[in-house]
């Protein structure tokens, strides 16, 4: 197009031609694919290689002359079973606990209580998590003891008639993973029911729904992103954990973390430790699909029965 005498170029043909710099596609997923590789994949590679009977460093099979299952059926034996059972109903116990609390004060923190006291209980919530885990658990063992802080308490409220023994038993590692691992299920919820609307529980009052419609109907729905975060970043990590039972529940409430890190470190059976290690991921991956199916379920139903009953309104 040429350019008339005395008239001015147009906005378009006055800037300058840019240039896009197209990146190839899938580039962006690079950095978390890198991640995956060396910090999971590799790793648990490895784990089902050692659990093979190959022991890094002597370029040999351990106790063995080849590489084979057989630490598979050793890991299978009624000993791990039973203990593996006693870890699963830890492990699903403490999640569900730390769920009935945590949603209510999550749902008070983020829908209740003041906007300028939200980050206040925030760092109330986080200031166990200022101290080392280990430090925190042996806290506990203090406290649980005959002669501990809990113990004594309840004496003076006439609630036991001596000491409390408690201790090295499986209610205090019951009572050691919720307090450990509650503050990772109350940050997913606050965050998932801070992003809820609160016209959206308006509407549900003015048309005419009771509290437990509106928390069946919306809250529990809309939350459910953080309900699903917070039971697998409690879940999987207890599954595993080897302080708490460790500390608080001595022989009668150990778990299969122990038994893993006992064949690595003093029995010096790397195999056998390889082989419960991977046993113990592909049971927590099993109970993950089937809790969420379940728990997929069990949404519907509730959906289906809690829908919300509209009375009519009458002509003014």
């Amino acid at each position: 197009m040429e350019e008339r005498p005395g008239q001015a170029p147009s906005a378009a043909e006055a800037q300058p031609s840019r240039r896009r710099l197209r990146l190839p596609r899938g580039l962006g997923a690079l950095p978390i694919s890198v991640w995956i590789l060396l910090f999971f994949i590799l790793p648990f590679g490895l784990v089902v290689w050692y659990s093979f009977g190959y022991k890094p460093g002597i370029y040999m099979t351990h106790a063995n002359d080849v590489l084979s299952l057989d630490r598979y059926g050793e890991a299978a034996s009624p000993a791990f079973f039973a203990i593996f059972v006693r870890t699963l109903k830890i492990a699903v116990t403490g999640t569900v606990l730390c769920l009935v609390i945590a949603f209510p004060m999550a749902y008070w923190m983020a829908v209740k209580l003041a906007p300028k006291w939200r980050g206040v209980v925030l760092a109330l919530v986080l200031i166990p998590y200022w101290t080392n885990f280990l430090v925190r658990t042996i806290g506990w063992q203090i406290s649980l003891s005959p002669t501990g802080f809990v113990s004594k308490l309840l004496q003076w409220a006439n609630l036991t008639d001596g000491p409390l023994h408690v201790l090295y038993t499986s209610a205090a590692v019951q009572l050691g993973v919720v307090y450990n691992y509650l503050p990772l299920m109350i940050l997913p919820l606050y965050v998932a029911l801070e992003r809820l609307d609160p016209k959206l529980l308006e509407a549900s009052r003015d048309l005419g729904g009771t509290a437990w419609d509106t928390l069946c109907r919306i809250t529990i729905p809309l939350s459910a992103p953080g309900v699903t975060a917070g039971m697998v970043l409690v879940f999987v990590p207890l599954m595993g954990d080897y302080i708490t039972p460790t500390v608080l529940g001595g022989a009668s409430g150990s778990m299969v973390g122990q038994m893993v890190a006992a064949q690595f470190q003093s029995a010096q059976n790397w195999a056998l430790g390889a082989a419960m290690a991977v046993l113990l991921m592909m049971a927590i991956f099993g109970t993950s699909v089937v809790v969420g199916g379940v728990l997929k379920v069990l949404g519907r139903i509730v959906t289906a029965t809690t829908s919300l009953k509209l009375p009519a309104k009458e002509p003014s």
